[in-house]
């Protein structure tokens, strides 16, 4: 599962416009199965188009397997196209679906963050793409921004295994009879490409650091370029001391960042870091022309991350993440493109000075906001100082 794999190809996708188009189109020519997991499946245009197809492959006898994420299900999933699937014959499961606001502990924040699917083993998708319309973004300007891959090839194998192996859990936990075994099989897949790639999860038992150490080895080895575009940004102390000594051997590190505000109190938290990144020669840029959800990352322009993962406490320490790694110049330049494009003509440049002299206000803020993330994640036994270690402010 953390072994790069030749033989694959690998398509990018951009947003919800060209994913699920591909997506649909797999489920239309589904023969024998179909597994589908989601932190959001949202009620609207796109949600009910996904579950008609879903529905009529379950109606022509296909496998029909959709496990989606208890509280993105509580806020999105409403109980009328639940019953709809149901009853046209898709098998839906909620993971840790007993969500209520009042349960804070650690153990419930360990959420289905992962995007992926696959059909009949010959095709499968990882991204950070919901199932939710691009337009869908209550309190935002649409379009929703993201990525995710289309994968063929050797790839497939842990992408099968992953998921089987999670619907397994979910069903034992939820006291089901399953026939869906705890260990698969690893079935081989033939190669269909020249592209070399690794499927990476984040879990709570032997995975639990594998996104971030494949990050912190493409940081550690970078001699050009690093550009890093994620949703929310709050790194550990090993992230930034990765990035600042890769800007100190002379690579351009440049972080493309949300600048609209969907968690205040995690908004002006990550805020706190950026004096510290900006007086190091990182460069910020905030995407202001609409709602940022990628997590996604070109070393080099040979190395190339998609995936659900965040770089936070909640990606890197509590929730269930999948990311594809890719080694390939020609895939690495076409997502480096994307985001490029993405720089100049929806993102503003965060300039060292003008950060230096925003207001005691803004300041007081920052630190006040880090300051309870920080307290709250260490009551939550994620404060270790291995992930906090030290900030310093630029000013």
């Amino acid at each position: 599962m953390n072994r790069y794999t030749a033989g694959n190809s690998i398509t990018l996708l951009r947003n919800g416009a060209e994913y699920f188009p591909v997506l649909l189109e797999a489920i239309s020519l589904a023969e024998r199965e179909i597994w589908l997991e989601t932190y959001i499946f949202a009620d609207d245009e796109t949600g009910r188009r996904v579950a008609d197809a879903l529905i009529a492959a379950a109606q022509r006898g296909v496998t029909v397997r959709v496990l989606v994420d208890g509280w993105g299900a509580r806020h999105y999933l409403t109980p009328a196209l639940a019953q709809r699937m149901t009853d046209g014959g898709v098998d839906l499961l909620k993971y840790r679906p007993e969500v209520m606001p009042w349960h804070f502990r650690s153990h419930r924040l360990r959420r289905l963050h992962r995007k992926v699917c696959h059909v009949d083993g010959r095709v499968a998708f990882v991204g950070g793409i919901n199932v939710i319309d691009d337009m869908n973004t209550p309190g935002h300007t649409p379009p929703r921004i993201d990525f995710a891959v289309c994968v063929r090839g050797p790839l497939l194998v842990p992408i099968i295994q992953t998921m089987q192996r999670v619907w397994a859990i979910v069903e034992i936990a939820q006291l089901r009879n399953s026939d869906v075994p705890l260990f698969p099989d690893e079935e081989p897949a033939e190669s269909v490409g020249t592209q070399v790639a690794k499927f990476t999860i984040r879990d709570n038992l032997r995975h639990r650091r594998d996104i971030e150490r494949a990050y912190l080895a493409a940081l550690r080895t970078a001699r050009h370029e690093i550009l890093i575009a994620t949703a929310y940004f709050f790194p550990g102390v090993r992230f930034r001391r990765a990035l600042v000594r890769a800007a100190s051997r002379g690579v351009k590190v440049t972080l493309l960042l949300q600048a609209r505000v969907e968690f205040r109190l995690l908004h002006h938290a990550a805020r706190a870091l950026y004096g510290q990144l900006l007086s190091a020669g990182v460069a910020i840029q905030e995407y202001h022309r609409s709602f940022l959800h990628a997590k996604v990352a070109v070393v080099d322009g040979q190395w190339a991350t998609v995936g659900s993962s965040n770089i936070d406490p909640y990606s890197f320490l509590m929730a269930r993440e999948a990311n594809v790694f890719v080694r390939d110049a020609v895939f690495a330049h076409e997502l480096r493109e994307a985001l490029a494009e993405m720089i100049e003509t929806g993102s503003r440049p965060v300039p060292l000075q003008d950060w230096a002299h925003r207001s005691q206000v803004t300041k007081a803020a920052n630190w006040m906001a880090y300051g309870v993330v920080r307290v709250g994640m260490g009551m939550l036994r994620y404060g270790r100082d291995e992930w906090w270690g030290g900030v310093r402010d630029a000013t």
